[in-house]
C-alpha cells in the first residue's frame, strides 16, 4: 500500500503559481508534451487561484487578462482537456470546477478530495490506501474500474470552528 499522509493546507504544494508552471513545463519536456501559451495561462489561473476555478471563470480571466479577449471557450476547453489527460490537473465533478495537482511530476491518478460547502476550498487527500481500497472492493465485485471520483463534502476545520 502507498504512503498516506493527510493535506491540511489546500494549497500545500502550490505556493507559488510561476514556479508550477516551471516544474510542469519541466514535466512536459520530459515527457514529450507540448505545454502552448494558453496552456500555460489556463494552467497558472488555475493555480493562482487558491480554491477550485470553473470554466467559465476561467474564460472571463483570460479574457480580462493580457490575452485581450482572444480566449473562446472551445480553447478554453481544449486547455484543460490536455491538462486533465496528463493529469497536472483534476476536475472535482460534483460542481464542476479544476484544481492544481498535487503532484504535476507523476502520471494522472486518482485521489479523493475534501471540499468545503462553505469556503469553498478543496483538499487533495493523499492516501493511497482509500484509492485501493475501492478499487480492490469493485474488482471483487467483478468491476473493472477506469477512473474513481471520490469527493466528500462538508466543513474544513477553519469553517467549522467558526
Amino acid at each position: 500500500m502507498g504512503k498516506s499522509r493527510a493535506c491540511i493546507d489546500p494549497r500545500h504544494h502550490v505556493h507559488d503559481a510561476d514556479d508550477f508552471v516551471r516544474v510542469v513545463e519541466r514535466a512536459c519536456q520530459e515527457r514529450g508534451l507540448r505545454l502552448t501559451a494558453t496552456r500555460a495561462r489556463v494552467l497558472a489561473l488555475i493555480a493562482r487561484a487558491g480554491a477550485p476555478i470553473k470554466a467559465y471563470d476561467l474564460l472571463d480571466k483570460m479574457r480580462d487578462g493580457e490575452d485581450g479577449g482572444i480566449a473562446a471557450p472551445p480553447t478554453v476547453y481544449r486547455a484543460l482537456d490536455f491538462l486533465l489527460a496528463n493529469g497536472f490537473i483534476h476536475k472535482l465533478e460534483s460542481i464542476n470546477a479544476f484544481v492544481a495537482c498535487h503532484h504535476p511530476n507523476s502520471a494522472q491518478h486518482s485521489v479523493p478530495f475534501l471540499i468545503c460547502n462553505r469556503c469553498h476550498s478543496a483538499t487533495e487527500l493523499e492516501d493511497a490506501s482509500i484509492v485501493s481500497s475501492l478499487d480492490a472492493a469493485a474488482r471483487a465485485l467483478g468491476f473493472a474500474p477506469q477512473a474513481q471520483t471520490l469527493e466528500v463534502h462538508g466543513l474544513c476545520a477553519r469553517c467549522a470552528a467558526e
